[in-house]
C-alpha cells in the first residue's frame, strides 16, 4: 500500500499561481503512475493531470493544458501540481492519487485525503 498527504492548496485570487505536493509513504513510489483530480461543489470529480512512473509520459486534461504542470522526483517520494494563470473554476478540492496497473480508463488505486484551492475573482 501507500499513504499520500496532499498539501499547498489554499486561496488565491484569479489569475495568481499555487503550487500543490503529494508526498507518499509505505511501498515504492515510483511502482506508481500518479495522477491529480479534483471536485468542485456539487460536481463529479474530474480528471486534471496524470504522470507516468518514470515520467516521461504526462496528460493533462483540456481545461488545464497550458496552464497547469505535473512533475515528480521519486528519490523525494513526491509529486507537484504547478498551477498558473488560475480561474475562478479551477476551485475545487484537489486530490492525489497513484495507479498500480496501467489501465485505460485510468483507476487510480490510492488516494490521499484532498487540499482545498479557491480562486477568487
Amino acid at each position: 500500500q501507500v499513504q499520500l498527504v496532499e498539501s499547498g492548496g489554499g486561496l488565491v485570487q484569479a489569475g495568481g499561481s499555487l503550487r500543490l505536493s503529494c508526498t507518499a509513504s509505505g511501498r515504492t513510489f515510483s511502482s506508481y503512475a500518479m495522477g491529480w483530480l479534483r471536485q468542485a461543489p456539487g460536481k463529479e470529480r474530474e480528471f486534471v493531470a496524470h504522470i507516468s512512473r518514470t515520467g516521461v509520459y504526462r496528460e493533462y486534461a483540456d481545461s488545464v493544458k497550458g496552464r497547469f504542470s505535473i512533475s515528480r522526483d521519486n528519490a523525494k517520494n513526491t509529486v507537484w501540481l504547478q498551477m498558473n494563470s488560475l480561474k475562478p473554476e479551477d476551485t475545487a478540492v484537489y486530490y492525489c492519487a497513484a495507479e498500480s496497473v496501467d489501465s485505460i480508463p485510468r483507476v487510480y488505486d490510492y488516494w490521499g485525503q484532498g487540499t482545498q484551492v479557491t480562486v477568487s475573482s
